[in-house]
């Protein structure tokens, strides 16, 4: 009888994406698997701790897996550290209960539900039938998600009361979705073939009312217990929150005086852009504000997709052959108009295993139809090309390379959020910001991402602002002094800032990850610019900076010093 070859870490990755897949089909469609389509995943007590018991399962097989031959190869040996850092943070956040007070006004389950339906492919009838089922199976998602929080209030498991108040607004709105009494999801299921119309619209109408059912309970229970409690997290848990987003231990304090570092530098050079701009402007947002008027901008929502989409084609024709090599199905990424009632960021979503569905890029207008340009071209280097897409359509056209897992699954925030800042940072390097408008604009964001480390960390912590602040020099950072700060450091209106600082006090540790890894790919250049000295070929860095899979970022900066 032949022996059976034991797993190596490769193999043991991909059967936990393989189990994974099957109690969460919303990760499911987003790979592409077409057996996920018409489900909905456990979402109550009972479902998060299976999932929970599949990483304890898995990361058991790690260990006997790292033991066979071959397990030390670099394919295999970066697979298993990543599997190993992503399931023992995944544990701690569950252990810990963070799953049974998760509310806010982005990436919770009732968030997943929604969202899952727009990229849910709609083309065939076939494909309407999965929806109508999938429609069906709302009701118990929603109520697998209000048991979890539920059992997080008998364990005094609070969510903060302002993501709470928004999350409340937002599932009134995705329950009306147009004033007129139409829901989110009967909006979405009127698109669907006439022969499937009344079960459709009977399986929409069912999960607007499981929308507004979870709404009331609340409006009406949830709100009322957690009253008072705060919106901050405190040390340890934005600790453990940090470590989840960003793949290693921070030193919170060094971080948080690298964002103040980061703010003085990027300040000083916005000084020098706003002057070109709006000569004498007492602030670079003065300048930005004159921007909003009478700086270049897209007239109308269907323009500005197209705008959108011609900016990222160009990029490829530009980037492809000189500073990257790319396959022909990376080439492909489309512009879309984000869904109405979410977060008023702009987002991502990467391609389908096959390709079949490819990255797509995602614009929220909230209501608005006129669109500046400096607030545009380097967001969507960040969310396009060569940020985001470049890095996630990579990974799935490289994963038999590299593992499903690495290329799907185990991402870190960090990673990703920072190879995104890089981009931006790149397409500046190599002169594609070619006027004051949009260098401004770039350097707007740069500082948001700055401020967001300052706001992020000094809040949850309650730190003291510098005595070289400008702002409020001495004080502890509160929530409201994060939002006056953001605010009068960011060209972004006002129900932006609001927004976003729901989004820090929602998922704390995740939003430092973009500036704390755009430094982490930027140290792991210079070390590997400084081992190849003159001979050092970007085209050929970056090429293999992006077909590693994702890591931690002090994993990342080890492996990108060497390439």
């Amino acid at each position: 009888m032949s022996e059976t070859k034991s797993p190596l870490p490769r193999e043991v990755a991909d059967a936990y994406v393989d189990d994974l897949i099957a109690l969460d089909p919303v990760l499911g469609t987003y790979l592409g698997a077409k057996e996920s389509y018409h489900k909905l995943p456990d979402t109550s007590p009972a479902g998060q701790e299976a999932v929970a018991e599949l990483a304890r399962a898995t990361l058991a097989r790690l260990d006997e897996a790292e033991r066979q031959p071959g397990a030390d190869r670099d394919i295999e040996r970066r697979c298993a550290r990543l599997l190993r850092e992503r399931l023992t943070a995944e544990l701690a956040v569950h252990e810990a209960g963070e799953g049974l007070r998760s509310v806010g006004n982005l990436h919770t389950a009732a968030h997943g539900v929604r969202q899952v339906f727009t990229l849910t492919p709609t083309e065939t009838d076939e494909d309407w039938a999965a929806i109508a089922e999938r429609l069906r199976a709302v009701p118990a998602a929603l109520e697998g998600y209000r048991a979890s929080l539920a059992l997080g209030l008998d364990r005094k498991l609070y969510a903060g009361p302002r993501p709470t108040a928004t999350f409340i607004d937002q599932l009134t709105e995705w329950s009306d979705s147009d004033g007129q009494g139409v829901g989110w999801f009967e909006d979405f299921a009127s698109a669907g073939p006439e022969a499937l119309r009344d079960e459709l619209d009977t399986a929409a109408r069912a999960a607007t009312e499981a929308l507004v059912a979870l709404r009331d309970w609340m409006r009406d229970v949830y709100a009322p217990t957690i009253e008072g409690a705060p919106n901050t997290v405190g040390r340890e848990r934005y600790a453990r929150l940090a470590r989840y987003f960003n793949g290693t231990d921070l030193d919170l304090d060094e971080a948080y005086a690298y964002g103040w570092a980061e703010y003085h530098r990027l300040l000083a050079e916005m000084r020098t852009e706003a002057e070109k701009i709006l000569p004498g402007a007492e602030t670079p947002w003065v300048a930005l504000a004159h921007l909003d008027e009478h700086g270049k901008h897209i007239e109308g929502v269907d323009e500005v997709q197209a705008w959108l989409q011609c900016l990222m084609d160009e990029a490829i024709e530009a980037l492809d052959g000189t500073h990257f090599e790319l396959a022909e199905p990376v080439r492909k990424v489309e512009s879309r108009i984000a869904p109405p009632g979410g977060a008023a960021a702009p987002y991502y979503t990467a391609p389908s295993a096959d390709f079949s569905r490819p990255g797509r890029t995602w614009l929220p207008t909230m209501g608005q139809t006129r669109f500046p340009v400096y607030d545009l071209v380097s967001t969507w280097y960040h969310e396009g090309v060569p940020g985001h897409h470049l890095q996630l359509a990579q990974w799935v056209y490289i994963v038999e390379d590299l593992s499903r897992y690495q290329a799907t699954v185990g991402r870190v925030s960090a990673n990703c959020e920072g190879w995104a800042l890089y981009a931006e940072r790149l397409m500046d390097e190599l002169g594609f910001l070619t006027d004051a408008e949009q260098r401004l604009g770039y350097l707007d964001a740069q500082m948001m991402r700055a401020a967001r480390v300052i706001v992020d960390i000094g809040m949850h912590l309650e730190l003291e602002i510098p005595a070289d602040s400008p702002f409020h020099p001495g004080e502890r950072w509160t929530p409201e002094l994060a939002q006056e700060f953001f605010g009068a450091h960011s060209s972004r209106p006002a129900d932006f800032v609001e927004s976003e600082l729901t989004r820090y006090l929602t998922i704390p540790g995740q939003a430092i990850g973009y500036k704390l890894g755009e430094r982490a790919w930027l140290l792991g250049r210079e070390n590997a610019k400084k081992r190849h000295g003159d001979a050092f070929d970007a085209k050929a860095w970056h090429m293999a900076a992006l077909s590693q899979g994702s890591l931690g970022l002090d994993d990342l900066v080890d492996e990108l010093s060497q390439l």
